[in-house]
């Protein structure tokens, strides 16, 4: 503890000696008060119960300014100066912008100057754009940093916890930009401006906004020149890393491209924080005339209006902004009627209402289409379907239709002959003809061998058992066997389509009718005897 208090004597602690570096980073110059109130927001509902408001804020941001002090000794940070109201102002040094760069992530040559010397005027510019950035952001309190504190403190936290939220972190906010008309970005050439903030927060809706703070001391026409300065920056282009001309800022944010013929400039905002002569309600008419060249769109059939090449141009006042946060109908944008909500303001809304109803008709047409091809798919299936009735055989037994199994089965043919012995019969008219066999001569049929497996004397067996036609008799092995044919030769038997009990009968028939004749002798060919020879003659 005692090694801690020699390097930070204040007491400051890691957490809010890097809310200090952020927000300097950022602002390059606040108040002790703005850094708390961005840095640790809860803190803002402590210290209730002090007098006076002088005495809460001093407790409130104590932990702060010992940070401040401690980065002091350190060199990281100095005092430059006070504002109006008397407020120590703050800032870093060099060495202090290059520990901001690491916390904050960004190269060193994006982090602006050390804004010395700003509080030597009472920085009442600073100070508003300072006041415009937390506007923007609305800090949410840590909940869980007051869970010891009293009930009242937590219902005022909550309450802020539940209101609209702000847009981006403070990582989202560069001050005091330059945008280079001619020269470069680390070494800009004259006629270009500086914007006051740049917004780039695209997890938020808003890519890319250029934020321009007035504090009612310039004129219109000042006013109109410095958005002329924003319009000669970006139609600026230069050729990028691939070697492609881009418009300039496209090199360093980026934004959606945009579709042809619509591709608008990034928005600008004009805040108003009336604290000089001038009144926003009569500046900004005038201002709206002087610059219409640089914001009026292109209306189109649709209804909207197309912004390509043009700057989207909004004016707030700070007190509404303040009140109300982006989400707040109170942003004007210039050629428009009523106020709107910040991203409807720096956006299309009816363009993008006119794409709505464009993307529903064509998915409406899409889909009529689609079914339209679905019920023409529908009635080509159902015609074919019907020729295909048409065609369906009739049985010629029963006139009942073949079913689609029986209908295949008929059809099947092998080198243009029928496969099925009746195809001009169903199923059930065929097994009445006797083409079926009964299961269990089936089972038998099955357990005989197939075409292909030899018998016990090389016959090959066919497909399906013999039937006699006579008496309807399956073949036995032997019957079967003896009237195989085998090999090129004709079957050995004179009645292969015969059972042997049939065939048995029909040679005794024959013999009843012909006893003189015997039936092998129909099959016997008589051979001549030959006539002896002289030649044998003279040998006997």
């Amino acid at each position: 503890m005692a090694g801690k208090r020699k390097n930070n004597p204040a007491g400051s602690t890691n957490n809010y000696r890097g809310d200090v570096l952020r927000v300097l980073g950022a602002l390059k110059v606040a108040t002790a008060d703005q850094i708390q109130r961005i840095g640790a927001p809860h803190l803002t509902h402590r210290h209730a119960d002090k007098e006076t408001p002088a005495k809460r804020k001093q407790a409130r941001t104590a932990s702060h300014t010992g940070a401040l002090s401690d980065m002091r000794k350190h060199g990281l940070s100095e005092n430059g100066g006070s504002t109006d109201t008397g407020e120590a102002l703050r800032n870093l040094t060099l060495k202090g912008l290059e520990a901001a760069s690491y916390e904050m992530q960004r190269p060193i040559t994006e982090m602006g100057s050390t804004a010395r010397g700003a509080g030597s005027s009472g920085a009442s510019h600073p100070m508003s754009v300072n006041e415009t950035v937390i506007a923007m952001l609305r800090p949410k309190p840590n909940m869980d940093r007051l869970a010891d504190d009293l009930p009242e403190v937590r219902a005022a936290a909550q309450a802020v916890v539940d209101s609209p939220a702000g847009i981006g972190t403070i990582a989202s906010y560069w001050t005091e930009v330059p945008l280079p008309a001619t020269g470069t970005w680390n070494a800009p050439g004259k006629g270009g401006a500086q914007a006051d903030v740049v917004l780039t927060a695209p997890q938020d809706g808003v890519p890319l906004l250029f934020i321009e703070v007035d504090n009612c001391h310039e004129t219109p026409e000042e006013l109109a020149d410095k958005l002329e300065k924003y319009a000669r920056f970006l139609r600026r282009k230069m050729k990028d890393t691939d070697g492609r001309e881009r418009p300039m800022w496209r090199t360093r944010w980026r934004a959606p491209e945009g579709r042809h013929g619509d591709m608008p400039h990034p928005p600008v905002l004009l805040v108003f924080n009336h604290l000089g002569k001038r009144d926003p309600n009569r500046t900004v008419p005038r201002l709206q005339e002087l610059t219409r060249h640089l914001w009026q769109g292109q209306r189109v059939s649709g209804g909207h209006h197309l912004y390509d090449g043009k700057i989207p141009i909004v004016a707030v006042g700070l007190r509404n902004l303040r009140e109300h946060g982006p989400t707040g109908a109170v942003f004007a944008r210039f050629g428009r009627e009523h106020p709107q909500p910040l991203l409807e303001a720096i956006g299309n809304p009816r363009r993008e209402a006119a794409d709505a109803r464009e993307q529903d008709r064509a998915r409406a047409q899409q889909a009529a289409h689609k079914a339209q091809v679905q019920r023409a798919a529908q009635e080509q299936a159902a015609k074919k379907a019907a020729e295909r009735e048409k065609r369906r055989p009739v049985c010629t037994g029963c006139g009942a239709k073949f079913t689609d199994e029986r209908w295949e089965v008929a059809q099947a043919m092998d080198w243009g002959t029928p496969l099925d012995s009746h195809p001009h019969l169903c199923d059930a008219c065929k097994q009445k003809a006797g083409t079926v066999v009964s299961p269990a001569a089936d089972t038998r049929e099955r357990q005989e061998p197939v075409r292909g497996e030899a018998g016990q004397h090389g016959f090959q067996r066919n497909a399906r058992r013999p039937v006699c036609p006579e008496c309807g008799a399956a073949f036995t092995d032997e019957r079967w066997e003896a009237t195989e044919r085998t090999g090129w030769c004709d079957t050995p038997e004179p009645r292969p389509s015969l059972c042997g009990d049939c065939d048995r009968r029909y040679v005794t028939g024959l013999r009843e009718a012909w006893p003189d004749e015997s039936p092998q002798r129909e099959q016997e060919q008589t051979v001549p005897t030959q006539k002896a020879t002289r030649w044998f003659s003279r040998r006997t």
